[in-house]
Formats: C-alpha cells, structure tokens, sequence
C-alpha cells in the first residue's frame, strides 16, 4: 500500500513545504508548520468550488439577462447600510472579530428578525449546543418557527440538511470548527479551513442560499485561516471595538455587491446589540466649559461623520528616557507628530512624556485627526485649554504643511448641528450650501502647524 504524501502547512498564511522548517519563509512566522495529509488532486479545492462553472461557455452583456437581484433586508438598518442595502441571494458573507465582540449575538439576531417574517433560516453552532444558543436566543427577544437550530461541525452532514431544509440563509459558527473528510487533518487547520469555505461557496452559488460564517481572529488583528479565505468570499466584515466599552463598529473591508465605505454603529446592550442611527455626537462628552488637553476632531467613519474627542497629557519625566503612549491613535504617527512639533515649533519634549487617549475606546486611523492631536499636545504643554465649541481636523505633512482631508463639509456641517462655533481646517475650497449654516466668518483655514497653532489658541 503506497504511503500517503505528507506536507507541511504554515498555519498562519497557507505556505506548503515537503520538509519540516522552524520559520515559515513566506510571513516569517515561527513554529506554525504543521504536518498534513495531501489531499489527491480530485478531492482539490480548486475543482471542488470551480466545478460549477466549468459548464459555461463566453456570453456578451447584452446576452446576460439583466435580472435585478432583490437583497434580503435583515431589518438592521446599520447592518444593511454596511452591505449595501441587505444581503444578497447567493453569496458568501464572513465575519470576522475579537473574541466576545458580538459577531455570533448580531448574527443571531439576524435570523431571529428574518424569521419573524416567515423566513426560513438555519442557524448553525460549531460552539454551543442547541440548548445554549436557545438561551442566548431567549435574551434578544421572540423568534418564530422558521429559525432552524443545528449544533454540527462536520460540513458533509451540514449541507447536507441545508439543501432539505432549503433556507433563505444559512448562518454557519465558526468555519475554524468545521471539517470535512476529505481533508485528513484537525478542524481549524489551513486545509480544512480552505476546503470548507471552498464547499460553502459553491453551495451557495449552486442553490442560491445566501450564507454567513464566522472567522475567528489571531492576535496580529487578522482573520485566521489562509489570506485564500478572503478572497474566495464575497463579502468580508469585521467587528472592531474594545470590550471595555459597550461602543461596536461593523466596517466592510471587501464587498462584491456595494461599497467598502459604509461603517455601522452599534452599542451592546442588556437585550443584545442596538443600532445607533446618528452617532455624530455620541463620543463626545458633555461639558459647559473648556478642558486643557482636550481637543474635538472631525473625524469620518467610512462615509459618516462622527465627532471624536482626544485626549493628551505631558508631564515631566521622572526618569531619563521619556515615555510616548497612544491608545486608539497609530503610536508611530505620535512620535512623529511630536518631531514635527519639536522642528516647526521649537517646543521641546526631550523631558516630558506624552499620552494621547481617544475617548470612548474609538480606533481613529485616517490621517484627518493629526491637527487634533497637535493640538492636544499643545495644550496640556503650555497648560491652556482649547476654547469650547472648536472643531479641528486635517493631515500634518513632515514639512510642517497642513493637507487637505476628505468631505470637510460633511464634518462642519455634522459639528454645527452640535452646536460647534468656530472651525480650524485645512485651507481650500468649501461648498458653501454643504455648511450647515455656518458662514465662512467662523472657519479659520491654515496651511501650516503654526497658523493652525495660533489659530486655535487665540
């Protein structure tokens, strides 16, 4: 009897090798490969999602008939805002997360509202038992007949009572948890991992049942698996915000059907995930008067505004070596701030740490929210506060300029429905019928860190 060909697999990005190595050559990662069985080429992930198509043959647009795809309305506004208007017929969702962040509640709670309008739905956990997920069930409201519960992890048996079942949506947690025969390796690994996606997708392309799957998430912040596996899905979501805080945000970083720019807030809640239809002022902390070392900025949240506060504090250092801390803001993007601040304004932070906080446990990583942080440091080093009812945002280059940002109208005219008087921004050409109400008096626009400094502290 022939030996079975053995591989080794990086379980980190999917790299194969005939031979055992310490470091994986392709991502650098240490002891992450494991062994496998190969799979003969028949049983292929290649052949096993492809095979559906092979029967086509070359059309023109024009002999496509132009069909229009009604999506599936989930009911959660900020949910189908971030799809594109709902989920469509047909294709494959992922879902990514830190551990406790929401994804298997929102999905719950997903099929739990599809369910209430007599659409059927299988809701299957590779992680709790049917009795549990009941319970949790119990905690978001009422559900109807149509919500199917099913705890599974081999994929054969899964879809296999999928196409009896013949759901609108089929919701599978976790794919890290599910395994197929075919693959002679533990569940969770790369193989299995690539071979199960491979199978749902061409499930779903096959019967035109739309289905979501939960992807757990490694330390570096990525969804674990193969890179592969985001590119064989439609749609890739990811839910980011820190436990601490009941604050979620639902962003799309690849979407086949709609646009990537599109984010949905959500708050967790007693009863589960509530939507937040207008978060423009919701990380804002109410006060009457001025606070040094606390600046608003007008930041964008995939198309949306919304109004977010940071936070600085320097103080001399006890010791010799002066400590830089950034929570919520790109550390890397601190220092050289503060280098700038240190050429173009001569202020010295040789001997003073310095902290930048983004208030509400938001993650700000468009460059917009520079001149807010500048001027943050500014004010907990001299000491005086920013006056109320300022705005301020825009990109600091390493020259010292300041560089326009993306939709200041919509950030202006946001603040200005908050009650915001006065508007330091980057200089260039504002719509005026996009303002708000605010007259050109009241933005000051500066090319520089100094003008902007002086701007803002006068």
């Amino acid at each position: 009897m022939a030996r079975a060909k053995v591989k080794y697999v990086c379980q980190n990005c999917g790299y194969t090798t005939v031979s055992w190595l310490g470091k994986c050559p392709e991502c650098g990662t240490w002891d992450s490969l494991v062994e496998e069985t190969a799979v003969p080429s028949v049983q292929g992930t290649t052949k096993s999602f492809l095979k559906f198509m092979e029967t086509g043959i070359p059309k023109t647009l024009a002999n496509i008939s132009q069909t229009q795809v009604e999506r599936i309305v989930t009911g959660i506004g900020e949910f189908d805002r971030v799809l594109g208007g709902g989920i469509v017929p047909g294709s494959l969702v992922l879902l990514g997360g830190d551990p406790g962040i929401g994804k298997s509640t929102i999905l719950l709670d997903v099929v739990m509202r599809l369910s209430e309008r007599q659409l059927k739905c299988l809701y299957v956990s590779g992680e709790e038992s049917e009795e549990q997920t009941a319970l949790r069930a119990q905690r978001l409201g009422k559900c109807s007949d149509s919500l199917l519960l099913l705890t599974a992890t081999n994929l054969d048996h899964i879809l296999d009572q999928a196409e009896k079942v013949n759901p609108a949506l089929l919701v599978v947690d976790s794919i890290q948890t599910m395994f197929t025969e075919a693959v002679e390796t533990t569940a969770g690994s790369v193989g299995q991992v690539r071979e199960c996606t491979a199978r749902l997708l061409r499930f779903a392309k096959t019967t035109g049942i739309a289905v979501l799957i939960v992807g757990h998430m490694t330390k570096e912040g990525n969804i674990a698996g193969p890179r592969l596996l985001e590119h064989m899905v439609d749609v890739v979501l990811q839910f980011e915000g820190d436990r601490s805080y009941a604050f979620r945000v639902l962003r799309a970083l690849k979407n086949r059907f709609g646009s990537t720019n599109e984010s949905g807030i959500f708050s967790m809640e007693e009863g589960g995930l509530k939507e937040i239809a207008n978060p423009e002022g919701l990380f804002l902390e109410e006060r009457e008067q001025a606070v040094t070392g606390a600046v608003v900025c007008g930041c964008l949240e995939g198309n949306r505004p919304i109004l977010t506060e940071f936070q600085a504090l320097v103080s001399r250092t006890p010791f010799g070596l002066p400590r830089r801390t950034a929570v919520g803001f790109d550390f890397n993007r601190l220092n050289m701030l503060i280098a700038i601040l240190e050429k173009h304004k001569g202020m010295d932070f040789g001997t003073y740490d310095a902290y930048v906080n983004v208030v509400g446990g938001m993650r700000v990583k468009e460059t917009a929210a520079d001149l807010a942080v500048i001027a943050a440091l500014v004010s907990s080093m001299r000491d005086k506060p920013v006056p109320y009812g300022l705005l301020t945002f825009g990109e600091v280059g390493l020259t010292g300029e300041v560089r326009r940002v993306a939709a200041p109208e919509r950030r202006i005219a946001a603040a200005a429905k908050l009650g915001f008087k006065k508007f330091v921004v980057p200089a260039g050409r504002l719509s005026t019928n996009q303002l708000g109400g605010i007259t050109k008096n009241q933005i000051v626009q500066v090319r520089s860190v100094a003008a902007a400094v002086a701007a803002i502290f006068s």
